[in-house]
């Protein structure tokens, strides 16, 4: 039997006659729901009822917001097994994963519980004669968060908390692949006692955006997606005079020195590489190693590795690596396995034919492995998004940095040594935005912020952590004075 998954708009579900997508269970094939499209009216529904409440939720002092918050934080933890069961369900990676993924996006729900002190400002006596200044910060209005399908819940929860916590409200439009965690993220915050309004959910495809980009009364965007999508979202979007962080795609490299210990670096390869199918923007996709003995001794591990490997089903408690999302994804993720054969690129390891006992209709595919990959594949340059690893080797260190920073993508990278003037070295000069040294993803903590360079962000600040505060708020700067005698009229240029 199957579900529908309608929009969340002033505190209630709201369904709509019209366009609908069908909802995939990966791990069977099998059409389980259908996701309402919105149309203008749906999307300017949500955008009215945002913004009727932004009057009274922007006033609301922040430690009642924060109330509401931890509230949330509370009613989230309770339902952690719920949302990744939801995630597994419709996206298909394994429980363990989703739930991992439920409790980082918990972890920035709880960092900004703490939004009081993260929004104080500074002050400044005396910076004339009897004169003062203050800083504060204050919210925008209504915000806009546009979410990919590879993090139904944990994007949603960087993004709509910190939005709300700093006074604004909020119109999220997540995938459409996976909309249920969306609406019961909706209805646990109404629930933790957000008033109506303050966050809404809008199901849709392309036209939704689009009506999300342009409307004036939308005064910040955070995305999350492929580059193309991400530029296309980050031009569109300040052009109708927005606030806007884009986050695009990555090719993230892990960089293999001689002396790290190679059965480490193998176990977190592997799992950086195929876990979530590869379904993540922080996911190994490339292993420079430095030097050719190394790269064959590590390709041995890793394929020992993949051997053992476990696929299928989600649900299943022991599977390591679920189904791609969709059927096609999953000829997506094919179609660059067959590209790299005619490029010349070296297949180790081919996933293309497999399919677990039992679920052949499901969207699986096995782990794939590329070896002497040269710079000028396409396999090498473009983001496949799925379980396919590729070694490239190099003959130094200043070679592989050399290699990271000429990539048009700066999200993520690694280095696996023991060496602590090579991991200094890599991590001050390569050009990308999160850096893990003995680390495979280095997805940083709440109270840190994530994000990219070059092409795999578009925009200056980051999401999350203190960088988060500031994309939610402008600042605001009081010079005051009180004149204790009358005073004449001063013609200068105030220089205190």
């Amino acid at each position: 039997m199957t579900y529908q998954v309608s929009h969340f708009i002033n505190g209630q579900l709201v369904s709509a006659s019209g366009k609908t997508l069908d909802i995939y269970n990966p791990a069977t094939g099998k059409v389980i729901g259908q996701t309402a499209l919105a149309d203008h009216l749906i999307v300017e529904k949500a955008i009215a009822a945002a913004k009727t409440a932004f009057s009274s939720w922007s006033t609301t002092t922040p430690l009642r917001r924060s109330r509401v918050l931890f509230k949330f934080k509370t009613l989230l933890e309770a339902h952690s097994d719920e949302l990744a069961r939801l995630v597994t369900q419709e996206h298909g990676k394994t429980l363990s994963d989703a739930k991992g993924s439920v409790q980082r996006g918990i972890d920035v729900v709880e960092f900004v519980c703490g939004v009081p002190n993260l929004l104080k400002g500074s002050f400044s006596e005396d910076v004339a004669t009897e004169m003062d200044s203050y800083s504060m910060r204050q919210p925008l209005g209504v915000c806009v968060g546009i979410t990919p399908f590879n993090f139904p819940a944990m994007i949603p929860l960087w993004m709509f908390p910190m939005a709300i916590a700093c006074g604004n409200t909020f119109v999220l439009k997540p995938s459409e692949k996976d909309p249920s965690c969306s609406i019961r993220l909706a209805q646990l915050l109404k629930e933790a006692g957000a008033p109506d309004g303050v966050l809404n959910v809008v199901q849709g495809d392309k036209e939704a955006v689009e009506l999300l980009l342009t409307n004036p009364d939308i005064k910040a965007v955070s995305f999350v997606g492929s580059t193309p999508v991400a530029e296309h979202v980050y031009q569109t979007a300040t052009q109708h005079g927005k606030r806007v962080q884009a986050f695009g795609g990555a090719k993230n490299h892990g960089v293999v020195m001689p002396d790290a210990d190679l059965d480490q670096a193998a176990d977190a390869i592997v799992g950086a590489a195929y876990g979530s199918a590869g379904e993540r923007c922080m996911a190994i996709s490339v292993v420079v190693t430095v030097g050719d003995t190394l790269a064959d001794e590590l390709i041995k591990k890793i394929k020992q590795r993949v051997d053992n490997l476990k696929i299928g089903p989600g649900t299943v408690p022991e599977v390591e690596m679920g189904p791609l999302v969709t059927q096609a994804h999953l000829d997506r993720v094919k179609s660059y396995i067959d590209l790299g054969v005619k490029e010349g690129a070296a297949l180790v390891i081919d996933g293309r034919d497999y399919k677990p006992k039992g679920q052949e209709n499901g969207f699986f595919m096995g782990a794939t492995l590329f070896d002497k990959v040269k710079p000028e594949m396409r396999i090498y340059k473009e983001e496949i998004f799925g379980p396919v690893l590729s070694i490239m080797r190099v003959p130094d260190l200043n070679s592989a940095l050399k290699l990271v920073n000429e990539h048009e993508f700066g999200n993520g990278t690694a280095i696996f040594t023991r060496d602590g003037n090579a991991a200094r070295t890599f991590a001050n000069k390569v050009q990308v935005g999160m850096v893990g040294v003995n680390i495979p993803i280095p997805v940083p903590v709440a109270y840190h912020s994530f994000g990219g360079w070059k092409r795999s962000m578009f925009g200056d600040i980051h999401m999350h952590g203190t960088e988060g505060v500031q994309f939610y708020t402008k600042l605001k700067t009081i010079t005051q004075r009180w004149f204790k005698d009358k005073q004449g009229a001063d013609f200068g240029m105030p220089t205190h």
